[in-house]
């Protein structure tokens, strides 16, 4: 004999859920009531084993199976009938609960009972069968600011505009209770994220009409006050003074609070190698909104850190490399740093002085790099020493710098060149971007403008170089990327001309199709760097997935010696997109025309 409990027809409105609940836990109680019997019957002992089928679509199989206290039970051991009634009554409304969350409201569940044939040891089947019916779409969204923030344009109508665009359950969606509670969540973090830091939603409403298969959402939004940034507090230093965590930070008492810059904050301080943990915050009350204090706690790191590793890149393939790091050699957080790294084309050795940022948020470095490559013909060794200046703002960035060029070019097939150059170089880049990691939207444009006096360098010689890129979004999870870069050393020749400071290009962050550094002049059986070079990208990305995605471009680019002769090559290719904590990682494969050959090329992060 077979035992059913089953629950049929449309269910209440969110009104009535209660008091329909009520009728069916007395009407399955009362069938239930010789039902137990016969479950008892199954076994000659008081203990019952059972297994859980759940006939549903598969899109909800999951969710239901994780619902069910009848699945979490299975391995129980000393299974009652008593206790396999309960979560057979029990079964009906998790399961119902669960297609509800999923926009399922006029789904109906059966449980049924099967027992095995007599003399049998197979346990009982318990086949929970599931008719999902129509999914509950979203037939209207509203959301709404009120409160002092509501015509604080721009500060505040430009993160509501952000908020209705990235609404996850837009009109036509089925509603699931998972993506409302996300969506509200991410509405409110949003305008929280702005001087408005103590934001909250007041009123929030999902209308269901389980006959019509409608939701209707409304989400009320109240700013609170306006915060601003007070001073800060800090705990947990012990080596370290407070001013060199203030000195981190380029946020003024009084300036309006943003969550942008109090992360920027965070993360300056994360990657100074000073500390091993960095925590900030403001207390969003709204009797603290003016000046609120920043409350900083700071867990310091080890002083000398000594690490290395292997790696791999389609341009120079397998990579060793070190580095060893004392970020306080004399009391005062004075780091010295030293770093290695060895691949088939490229050896070099890096030392670094640097100190953490002043009082007027400059960081000051002295450095000197001896390097030795062998890459398409062309043997460089290459040393520089010099001093650094550079601004404590990412987003608006200036770095001067003043170093001493000594190099030795040997191009097979050609004559050698020495030469040796004083050079200065004022740096300048703006970042317009959502995210200074992984942008999506925005821009970034960077200018380098320097040369070498005569007289203090074989030759007298002026450099420049420009590089820009945007990034646009298309749809809620399509991207075009345009990339341009473009450079000139302005001299009669470039012999005299550092290698360092010539141009040569292709490879993975360039012009995909070909190999790295390829593209530039020839000089007997070598390719060397020219005065000039030039760039351009165009590239398109999808993500399925949050995290993965794919792209397809197109690049072209090339170096030489004089602007006449400066003919693009193309590459073009199609490429996987990953998401990750330092950066895009890119896996492309790209044809370059001009060669005729097919190549992989692999990176990670920003191209500059």
């Amino acid at each position: 004999m077979a035992h059913r409990i089953l629950f049929s027809g449309p269910p209440a409105r969110p009104s009535a859920l209660r008091c329909l609940a009520l009728r069916f836990v007395v009407a399955l109680i009362a069938a239930l009531a010789c039902g137990s019997t016969a479950v008892a019957a199954a076994t000659t002992e008081s203990k019952l084993a059972y297994k859980v089928v759940v006939e549903a679509p598969s899109a909800l199989r999951e969710a239901i199976e994780q619902s069910l206290s009848l699945v979490r039970w299975q391995a129980y051991e000393d299974m009652t009938a008593d206790l396999l009634d309960r979560l057979i009554r029990e079964g009906i409304d998790q399961a119902r609960d669960a297609l509800a969350a999923e926009g399922h409201f006029s789904a109906s569940t059966e449980i049924l009972v099967e027992r095995p044939p007599p003399g049998s040891a197979d346990p009982l089947t318990l086949r929970v069968a599931v008719d999902a019916g129509p999914a509950t779409r979203v037939t209207a969204v509203r959301l709404s600011l009120v409160g002092p923030g509501a015509d604080d344009a721009p500060v505040v109508t430009e993160p509501m505009a952000q908020a209705r665009n990235d609404w996850r359950l837009r009109v036509g969606a089925v509603f699931r209770q998972q993506d409302w509670d996300e969506a509200k969540k991410l509405a409110v973090a949003g305008i929280a994220a702005s001087p408005y830091a103590s934001a909250r939603i007041v009123r929030s409403e999902a209308l269901i009409d389980p006959d019509e298969q409608s939701a209707e959402l409304t989400v009320v939004i109240d700013s609170g006050p306006r915060f601003s940034f007070g001073s800060l507090e800090i705990t947990g230093l012990k080596r370290y003074t407070a001013d060199l965590v203030r000195n981190f930070s380029d946020i003024a008492a009084g300036e309006p609070y943003s969550e942008a810059r109090l992360d920027q904050f965070i993360r300056r301080l994360n990657t100074s190698g000073y500390f091993a943990s960095v925590q900030a915050s403001i207390d969003p009350a709204p009797d603290h909104a003016q000046e609120a204090p920043v409350r900083v706690s700071v867990i310091e790191a080890r002083t000398r850190n000594l690490e290395g590793g292997l790696s791999f890149s389609t341009d120079t393939r397998i990579r060793g490399n070190f580095r060893y790091r004392d970020v306080d050699i004399d009391d005062q957080a004075l780091q010295f740093e030293i770093d290695g790294r060895a691949d088939s084309k490229i050896q070099q050795l890096t030392s670094r002085l640097s100190r953490p940022p002043n009082a007027a948020h400059y960081l000051d470095a002295l450095e000197a790099k001896v390097e030795h490559t062998d890459i398409e013909g062309l043997v460089t060794t290459t040393a520089f020493a010099g001093v650094s200046r550079r601004t404590l703002d990412e987003r608006d960035h200036s770095v001067y710098r003043a170093y001493y060029f000594w190099d030795d070019q040997r191009p097979t097939g050609a004559p050698s060149d020495r030469s040796h150059a004083l050079y200065l170089e004022y740096e300048r880049t703006w970042r317009t971007v959502d995210d200074l990691i992984a942008p999506r939207r925005g821009f970034v444009l960077g200018t380098h403008w320097g040369g070498g006096p005569p007289g203090v360098s074989t030759k007298g010689f002026g450099r420049a170089l420009v590089q820009f890129a945007a990034w646009q979004p298309v749809g809620s999870a399509s991207y075009l990327k345009l990339r341009m870069e473009g450079g000139a050393v302005i001299a009669d020749s470039r012999e005299g001309i550092p290698s360092a400071l010539l141009f040569r290009t292709g490879g993975d962050t360039t012009v995909r199709g070909y190999e790295f550094e390829s593209l530039g002049v020839d000089s007997g059986d070598a390719t060397v760097g020219g005065r000039y070079f030039a760039i351009a990208s165009v590239e398109a990305e999808h993500y399925f997935t949050p995290t993965w995605g794919l792209a397809t471009f197109v690049d072209a680019g090339n170096a030489g010696d004089d602007l006449s002769s400066l003919r693009p090559v193309l590459g073009y290719g199609v490429g996987l997109r990953v998401q990750s904590p330092i950066g895009p990682l890119r896996a492309d494969v790209a044809y370059g025309q001009e060669t005729g050959r097919v190549r992989l090329h692999l990176s990670i992060g920003l191209s500059f």
